[in-house]
């Protein structure tokens, strides 16, 4: 069979510390030693990567039943979620250390950050991401979520590689002013960086990570400024998704589980 095919998988919430565990080392393979990324609490010696928010946030993780699980290389596909019910309880949200969440906290609504989405290298572009998408839905309807935001990734942090994306971001996808949080001083990197009318639509979005442009399908949108993490090796962007202002169409395929591509 395939190597992705959906019958060798299961997707649950982790509950027992070896689930915890085997996310924490796909996060290691991903976010260390194939992007170069660090953090204070990465365990290099057990290849684990940690943070303060695992032990309150949820993982939502992907299983695949040939590996494993002893050798904690079951989990093949992550994504740590946070609602905003549980983020006030522990004092903050991982994105507050970026961005100036105050417009989506004086919302009122119920949010979701989405984190440390990662998945094995054997299977990017599969089912993986199909079957993550959705219980992911499953979950923001579940728990009422309205609004899902987080921070995505570009490899690397030289702002002018980067600028025929971000500035087609910062153009054709900024968020409303009521909802656009903004970078942090310290990392801040401005995002208009070539002006709409010098801008290549192609060049922009070959450049664009896929999950990025999976969001943006779905009538994402982005914050103000893109935030420098050097310690990842990164130049991060905010992205939300409000359920609320999706056009029909856009709730049409979320709400029936659509595969990002």
């Amino acid at each position: 069979m395939n190597r992705a095919d959906p019958a060798f998988f299961q997707i649950r919430l982790a509950t027992t510390p070896r689930d915890l565990m085997a996310a924490q080392r796909l996060r290691y393979r991903v976010f260390v030693e194939e992007l170069g990324g660090t953090g204070p609490l990465v365990d290099h010696d057990a290849r684990l990567e940690r943070d303060e928010f695992d032990p309150v946030v949820d993982h939502l993780c992907l299983i695949d039943t040939r590996r494993d699980a002893d050798a904690l290389d079951h989990v093949v596909g992550v994504y740590r979620l946070l609602r905003s019910d549980v983020a006030a309880g522990f004092g903050r949200f991982y994105c507050d250390g970026e961005y100036d969440l105050s417009p989506l906290r004086d919302s009122g609504r119920p949010l979701l950050e989405l984190g440390r989405s990662c998945v094995d290298p054997d299977h990017r572009g599969g089912a993986a991401m199909f079957l993550m998408w959705n219980a992911l839905a499953d979950y923001v309807l579940d728990h009422g979520i309205q609004i899902l935001f987080g921070v995505a990734s570009f490899h690397g942090t030289d702002p002018s590689l980067l600028a025929p994306s971000l500035s087609w971001l910062h153009h054709h996808h900024l968020a409303p002013p009521e909802l656009r949080p903004r970078a942090r001083a310290d990392g801040f990197q401005t995002m208009d960086l070539i002006a709409p009318d010098r801008l290549d639509r192609r060049e922009a979005l070959v450049g664009m990570p896929a999950l990025i442009k999976a969001y943006l399908r779905l009538g994402g949108l982005v914050g103000e400024g893109a935030f420098i993490d050097r310690a990842f090796n990164t130049t991060d962007v905010f992205l939300l998704m409000d359920t609320g202002a999706m056009s029909a169409k856009h709730k049409q395929f979320y709400e029936s589980r659509w595969q990002p591509t």
